[in-house]
């Protein structure tokens, strides 16, 4: 099943999607988005996706031409054309991108440039990771790559310039990890390239504050929830290299793969070297709550 694109409300199927070359997101890279996955056919945390969409918009000023019904209307509708799952409906779990640019105009940074903003809906099959992911835990790698200064290009803003994240993960990769790890100038440790960062000491779990320069996860919040249903203190505080390396677990948190454990950073094993019970605890307490929030309910909207 391919991927199905909706473009200013005009669907098509893969590499026939087109949008204009003189659009500001693919020319400055002006624009911000949200990926969503679906249970039971629901974008799980849809409201908490488009509240942050909203104020990643207002910090670039650029206006949302859409109420929050309307955009989960047109999610539905390229969900609908992909065959893939709709509340009652049928078809397999979907990942979902919507993207929001400053839309067409002329060569300059005004945004009085661009009268009309664009709408694109990415829609696919949600490809569920490895098993043995969960069961035996990832690696990943601190990388050189320092995350964005608040004061140049604010984490906060979920933006469709990803070169940032790009670069960082690229070097990841090159050392055969799984994530990427990144600090902030003072080299406090902020977040990875694609998810937000957790660790475990003494069964009480600990994630940077937004002040060490971090987008604000949907699931990093939600796990917050999560975590206070099931009994596990959970909360921000500034860590380093040493309070990660010396942890009793970790584990990393994002909307297409939930809760990842982490066994090895680089070339260092935290704890025992395998998932931890703190963190077992709470991926099954996060699938069971998105399960509650989305099995039988009607349209889900957080």
């Amino acid at each position: 099943m391919a991927i199905v694109i909706n473009v200013n409300g005009r669907i098509a199927h893969g590499t026939s999607a087109t949008i204009p070359v003189l659009d500001h997101g693919f020319l400055y890279g002006e624009g911000v988005y949200e990926v969503c996955r679906t249970y039971h056919g629901h974008p799980l945390l849809f409201d908490r996706h488009m509240r942050r969409m909203r104020n990643s918009a207002s910090m670039i000023a650029l206006p949302v031409p859409f109420t929050d019904r309307e955009a989960l209307a047109v999610v539905d509708e390229t969900l609908g054309a992909a065959g893939l799952a709709t509340p009652g409906g049928s078809g397999p779990e979907a990942y979902v991108r919507l993207l929001l640019t400053r839309g067409v105009g002329e060569l300059s940074y005004d945004p009085a440039a661009c009268p009309k903003p664009s709408v694109v809906v990415i829609v696919k099959p949600h490809v569920e990771p490895e098993p043995h992911i969960y069961e035996l835990g990832v690696r990943v790698s601190i990388v050189p790559v320092v995350r964005n200064h608040a004061l140049s290009l604010n984490p906060l803003i979920k933006s469709n310039n990803l070169l940032n994240n790009a670069l960082a993960m690229q070097h990841a990769l090159q050392h055969g990890a799984f994530e990427a790890v990144m600090r902030n100038l003072r080299g406090e440790l902020a977040e990875c390239s694609q998810s937000n960062l957790f660790i475990v000491k003494g069964g009480s779990a600990f994630t940077p504050p937004v002040e060490a320069g971090l987008l604000a996860g949907i699931t990093r919040e939600f796990l917050f929830d999560v975590a206070q249903e099931i009994g596990v203190p959970m909360t921000e505080s500034v860590m380093t290299d040493e309070d990660l390396l010396g942890a009793d677990e970790a584990f990393l948190t994002s909307t297409t793969r939930e809760v990842v454990p982490i066994v090895l950073v680089d070339e260092h094993r935290i704890g025992a070297g395998r998932p931890g019970p703190v963190t077992r605890a709470l991926l099954e307490g996060f699938r069971r709550r998105a399960d509650l929030l989305t099995a039988g309910v009607g349209r889900q909207q957080g």
